[in-house]
């Protein structure tokens, strides 16, 4: 684990043998509550892919702690210039875990670009769970590139065959398929940066409460921001 950023007020930390970079940036909004009477008052909808329901957030949110992100994408991932925040929503996880699909029982990368860097803003403590890394078994793979995309396709496919399907429940910990590298818990008002190509999985330490569009949102329901951001190399 590197040590905090003396300038900027963030952490990094590496897991596993690629070592690749996860920020941690605490009390990243200084307006938590603020946040969260708006998402709670958001309106959702259903996302394609994504075990809940998002509503769109104004990426203008996150433009406007640009000092500290503009840090860390430069120092830590390479990213100089023409950062674009491709999406920013506010997240519900809401499926069951009867009800997951077999892609959503596993660690799933969101791309293979190295520079498509995913965010994950915590609204609540370590009783919500957190983000888990992982490596892939059978290939070895912490991160998932477009040269490395076949092979773990067919590694994933071989996996299938040998142990079956992955069972009906939202991934943590180690499994015959993955081995858990690194955890970053839930902490109020925490933000973390981490590329896209890494394989990953969010840490659901409870059953999900079904929610269907409209309905009132429990104040216990685990509410991220999340959002994708590209910059040039």
């Amino acid at each position: 684990m590197d040590a905090l950023n003396s300038q900027k007020s963030y952490e990094v930390r590496r897991f596993g043998k690629e070592a690749e970079p996860v920020v941690v940036i605490d009390g990243f909004s200084g307006e938590l509550e603020r946040l969260i009477t708006v998402g709670r008052r958001a309106n959702y909808t259903p996302a394609q892919g994504y075990p809940g329901i998002r509503s769109p957030l104004d990426p203008n949110y996150l433009g406007s702690k640009g000092q500290v992100l503009s840090e860390a994408l430069a120092r830590e991932f390479g990213l100089t210039k023409q950062i674009t925040i491709e999406s920013c929503a506010f997240s519900i996880v809401t499926t069951p875990p009867s009800k997951l699909s077999l892609p959503q029982r596993i660690p799933h990368y969101d791309g293979t670009e190295s520079n498509l860097i995913a965010v994950v803003q915590y609204t609540q403590g370590a009783g919500q769970g957190g983000t888990s890394f992982y490596r892939h078994r059978r290939t070895g793979f912490e991160t998932v590139s477009a040269e490395r995309a076949q092979a773990y396709k067919q590694g994933l496919a071989e996996d299938d065959a040998q142990y079956g399907a992955p069972p009906p429940s939202y991934h943590h910990g180690d499994s015959d398929r993955y081995e858990m590298i690194g955890e970053v818990e839930a902490k109020p008002d925490r933000l973390i940066l981490y590329r896209g190509c890494r394989l990953h999985s969010g840490h659901i330490p409870y059953p999900p409460e079904a929610l269907s569009p409209g309905s009132p949102l429990p104040d216990d329901s685990r509410l991220t921001v999340t959002a994708f951001l590209i910059g040039e190399l």
